[in-house]
C-alpha cells in the first residue's frame, strides 16, 4: 500500500495537458488579439495620413472628399479591414483647399477580436475601437504656375 501512494508514473502527461489548456491557449489568444488591434491601429494611422494628403491635393472639396474616401478604403483594405461610410471625417479650418489652409482628418475603426461569434464581435465586448487624427497643411504655392 505504501508503494502505491508514492507512485507518480504518468502524471507528467496530465500536468502538461492542464498547463497547455490553462496557460498556453489564453496566452496565444491574447497575442493574436493584440496583433489584430495593432494592425487596426496601423491601418487607421495610414488611412488618416493618406486621406489627408489626397484631400489636400484635390481640385475642389467634392473631389477631395471622394479622394479621401478612396484613400481610406485602400489603406484599411491593405491591412484586411473593411471601411464603413462613417469611418472617415474630414474637416477644414474654414479655408478648404486655399493656400496655407489645413485639412484635419479623423479615421475610426472597430477592430473585431479573433475567433468570436458575430453576436459578441459586434458588441463592445468583442471589439476594440481605434482612431487616428491627422492634420495636413495645404501647399502655400497651390495654384501658382
Amino acid at each position: 500500500m505504501k508503494r502505491l501512494s508514492h507512485d507518480d508514473g504518468g502524471t507528467a502527461v496530465v500536468e502538461f495537458v492542464v498547463l497547455v489548456v490553462l496557460v498556453l491557449v489564453p496566452v496565444v489568444y491574447l497575442v493574436l488579439g493584440a496583433m489584430r488591434v495593432q494592425a487596426g491601429a496601423y491601418a487607421v494611422t495610414q488611412a488618416a495620413r493618406e486621406a489627408g494628403r489626397a484631400y489636400a491635393q484635390a481640385e475642389n472639396p467634392a473631389d477631395g472628399a471622394r479622394a479621401a474616401r478612396m484613400a481610406t478604403n485602400l489603406a484599411l483594405a491593405d491591412q484586411g479591414f473593411e471601411s464603413r461610410p462613417d469611418s472617415v471625417v474630414v474637416d477644414c479650418d474654414g479655408r478648404c483647399l486655399a493656400p496655407g489652409g489645413q485639412v484635419s482628418v479623423q479615421v475610426n475603426l472597430k477592430v473585431r477580436l479573433p475567433f468570436l461569434p458575430d453576436s459578441l464581435a459586434d458588441s463592445s465586448v468583442g471589439s476594440v475601437r481605434v482612431s487616428a487624427d491627422h492634420v495636413v497643411p495645404v501647399d502655400e504655392y497651390r495654384g501658382a504656375q
